[in-house]
């Protein structure tokens, strides 16, 4: 069995599809066509499950050939499952609110298409927990403003390419995880005041496939 890499989409949740603004045509048009290339590719997308950037990714996946049930996952901030769109295979009903960000910022890869202050928490967890970190550049929000640099000195790889990874559409984005995926594996192994503290002798991001073991019967 072969765990696919798992990839967090997040940006602008300004509107469902109608009603959208000419900037927010495009940010869903850039994610829904990003949702189809990660599941062409073999990869499987989560959000926070809501409207804008995060349902035009899921819909996205579904157009896909290579679509299969459970592709998208949605992490909800409330206990309600039914509170994601309806393009979420597997909803996750944390009840955690803004908190859950960490969660979804702890994706070994996180893009970002747009977005505001949330989506800046995000973006920031997703750095310091040492994430392979991609941001579009041509679309309005956060992602443009940080995509290209890196978010401080701290360090976290001793590669000086380190940074936001600035891209403008999915193939790109595809291209930098199928290059960069494996070298981003540190994992976060907590937060101290005034730094950081990474795991960094055992790697932590799943380069697959599985080996499962046969499980025997049990004998009468």
């Amino acid at each position: 069995m072969e765990r696919r890499i798992l990839v967090a989409v997040i940006g602008n949740a300004a509107c469902w599809y109608e009603n959208c603004s000419e900037t927010d045509k495009k940010k869903w048009n850039l994610a829904y066509d990003l949702g189809k290339t990660l599941i062409d590719n073999g990869y499987r997308i989560l959000t926070g499950g809501g409207r804008g950037v995060m349902r035009a990714v899921m819909a996205g996946a579904h157009a896909s050939d290579n679509y299969r049930e459970g592709d998208t996952i949605a992490l909800a901030p409330s206990y309600d499952e039914n509170n994601v769109n309806d393009f979420a295979d597997i909803v996750i009903a944390t009840g955690l609110e803004g908190f859950r960000d960490n969660i979804v910022a702890n994706c070994p890869v996180v893009v970002a298409i747009g977005g505001g202050s949330g989506t800046l928490r995000e973006i920031s967890s997703a750095w310091k927990q040492a994430r392979l970190l991609i941001g579009y550049t041509n679309v309005e929000g956060w992602s443009s403003k940080v995509a290209g640099k890196p978010l401080d000195n701290n360090g976290r790889y001793s590669f000086k390419e380190d940074k936001v990874w600035p891209v403008e559409n999915a193939q790109q984005v595809v291209d930098i995880i199928k290059k960069w995926s494996k070298k981003y594996d540190r994992c976060l192994g907590s937060i101290e005041v005034g730094g950081t503290s990474f795991v960094q002798k055992k790697k932590c991001n799943w380069v697959g496939p599985i080996k499962t073991t046969k499980i025997p019967k049990w004998k009468d």
